[in-house]
């Protein structure tokens, strides 16, 4: 959505298993077992067809750029696919670990279960269900002093709400009478963040804490600026500044302030260290031991402050024997076992063609260092957080492990079916591209839809009340929902289906959310002038305490755009010596060149 806004266009999708603006990012078959397969960045590329023998490949002009590979996927595809069936999976994943690539096997269920290391951390974990005992997704934070509680039972069907637990609409809050407007009433107001991140998941997680309200500072490096400000280098990217004008960058860094240190050089690592100090929460999405290794490890920071909480958001966690794993948003999704469960029967495993495991690790990221926080708050103590990102992707799966910890069974796979509801699935509209989801979760809703596809026969049939009846014509059911809803546009199916009370929803693409009704009347994008950009429009944060969105304060920060006053308002540096710093190129406002970055490191050194 973020790249919509910016295009201006459709981004149409581009297949199965193939994941926009990169590629190769998908789920290949291997000798023994599908890989999971991530090579975004041009160093990247070339080592993985290094990997692969295919020097061809490797060497050819077009395709060094994601956009050139993806205007060759079919050739580039004829290539790769019969040469992982070469190896096993778990055999590229270790040529993988070895060459940095973000490689990864796709689990299945039982794959999940049988893993000695899961079971040991409490990422599965036993659970009682009824009389049977099975085994389910336990906790993916790990906090050093504030541990999750072991245990407990499943409730039976029905049991919580005679316990209880269901709030009622005469028990619910009443709104706020007055909404947070100003930016001075945020609820993390007065808490500083460190933020190490890059990226989707990490940004995310400090996003959210500074859309709260906390003074988030982004440290980058000129040398080695967040990723997220594009992996291509086109011609005129230096020049032009391209590196201010990714909009996923823009979007993921808003409210926050923005430096530059070199945390190679002594003189940026001392600095680092006294920010660190007067700080609350550090977060960094690095692999697990690049920050321990420039003297930044939670050992060092507890001694300068005792009351930091420092989070580490590595894919499969500091402990793991595959800790060096490197990983994007799609590796985690490949690596928590969620494609085995979707797709149709008998079809190959499925990504859901979007970094999900990002989104899903920075709010599980942002959860964790909350907790952590109050805790800090509370006791004057912080702690160390090790969150595993692959299994923050694991409570996807939860309900397929437990059954099949259970029954032993392999899961079904439904495709945009659904086990319990008859039918449920997406279905094309008049025009282009134009599709529905159309569910029926019970008999009257059931009867409903019947009804006003034309099928009073259908609705007035008793024995087709139960889904499991209805489960033998679906085949039918479904060539008669679309055979309706062909005759009109999406959203016209829509509003028909949604009157008579029928679960119903157009499948929007990302520039429609531009005027998404909806959308609209919770003033849900907010605009924002950024230099380079100009005026943009930004996603308010879904939560809000009333009827106003929390207020989007400043853009994301332009590279190095708060050295200056970080270092001169918060830790007390002269202008002479902030302008020795960037003399030395320990900070900057410009992105090195290739070109410029070896001089850098020479003089340096």
């Amino acid at each position: 959505m973020f790249d919509a806004f910016e295009r201006g266009d459709v981004m149409h999708r581009i297949g199965i298993n193939r994941f926009w603006p990169n590629f190769p990012v998908g789920i290949y078959e291997t000798k023994n077992g599908w890989l999971g397969v991530s090579a975004v960045t041009p160093k990247q590329w070339r080592e993985f067809c290094e990997l692969l023998g295919l020097s061809e490949l490797r060497d050819h002009p077009e395709l060094v750029s994601n956009e050139g590979r993806l205007q060759n996927m079919d050739h580039i595809d004829r290539q790769l696919i019969p040469r992982l069936k070469t190896r096993t999976a778990q055999e590229w994943f270790a040529e993988g670990l070895k060459r940095k690539l973000p490689l990864v096997p796709v689990p299945q269920l039982s794959d999940l279960l049988q893993d000695a290391e899961k079971v040991a951390s409490g990422a599965i974990v036993r659970v009682r269900l009824g009389q049977e005992e099975g085994r389910t997704v336990g906790s993916m934070q790990r906090l050093t002093l504030t541990p999750p509680r072991p245990g407990g039972q499943v409730p039976s069907v029905g049991e919580q709400q005679l316990r209880g637990g269901v709030r009622t609409a005469e028990q619910s809050i009443p709104r706020s009478l007055r909404g947070c407007t100003d930016g001075h009433q945020l609820p993390l107001q007065g808490i500083r963040v460190v933020d190490f991140s890059m990226g989707w998941a990490g940004p995310l997680c400090t996003r959210t804490l500074a859309d709260l309200g906390a003074d988030v500072i982004k440290v980058e490096a000129i040398q080695y600026p967040d990723w997220w400000r594009g992996v291509d280098r086109p011609p005129g990217y230096f020049e032009d500044r391209m590196y201010e004008k990714a909009p996923c960058f823009c979007m993921m860094n808003r409210n926050k302030r923005g430096m530059t240190l070199d945390l190679k050089r002594p003189e940026g690592l001392a600095l680092a260290k006294r920010l660190l100090a007067k700080a609350d929460i550090t977060v960094g999405n690095y692999s697990v031991d690049v920050l321990p290794k420039l003297g930044l490890g939670y050992d060092v920071l507890r001694a300068l402050n005792p009351r930091l909480v420092m989070m580490s958001m590595s894919a499969f966690g500091s402990y793991s024997v595959h800790r060096d794993c490197r990983a994007y948003g799609s590796t985690l999704e490949q690596g928590s076992g969620l494609p085995s469960v979707v797709g149709s029967a008998g079809g190959l495993p499925i990504m859901s063609h979007i970094a999900f495991g990002d989104p899903v690790g920075g709010l599980n990221g942002c959860a964790a260092v909350l907790v952590a926080l109050i805790h800090a708050r509370k006791t004057g103590k912080g702690q160390f957080i090790d969150l595993a990102q692959v299994e923050c992707m694991m409570p996807f799966v939860a309900p397929w492990i437990t059954v099949h910890s259970i029954d032993g069974m392999p899961p079904p796979r439904y495709g945009n079916r659904h086990p319990q509801h008859v039918p449920h699935g997406c279905f094309r509209c008049a025009g282009e591209d134009n599709w529905i989801i159309v569910a029926a979760t019970d008999a009257g809703m059931w009867q409903r839809l019947a009804t006003i596809i034309g099928r009073p026969d259908w609705a007035k049939d008793r024995s087709l009340n139960s889904p499991e009846a209805r489960r033998a014509i679906e085949d039918d059911i479904e060539t008669g929902i679309e055979a309706w809803t062909l005759a009109r546009n999406a959203d016209q199916a829509m509003l028909e289906l949604q009157t008579v009370r029928v679960a119903a929803g157009a499948a929007r693409l990302p520039i429609d959310m531009l005027k998404d009704p909806h959308l609209s009347s919770r003033a849900f994008l907010q605009e924002v002038h950024r230099a380079f950009v100009g005026l943009h429009p930004q996603p308010s944060m879904p939560i809000r305490e009333n009827a106003t969105p929390y207020p989007i304060r400043t853009a994301a920060p332009t590279l190095g755009q708060h050295n200056v006053e970080i270092l001169s308002g918060l830790l007390g540096l002269s202008d002479t010596e902030i302008e020795q710093l960037a003399t030395d190129h320990i900070i900057g406002t410009s992105m090195l060149s290739e070109v410029e970055l070896p001089h850098a490191e020479h003089t340096a050194n």
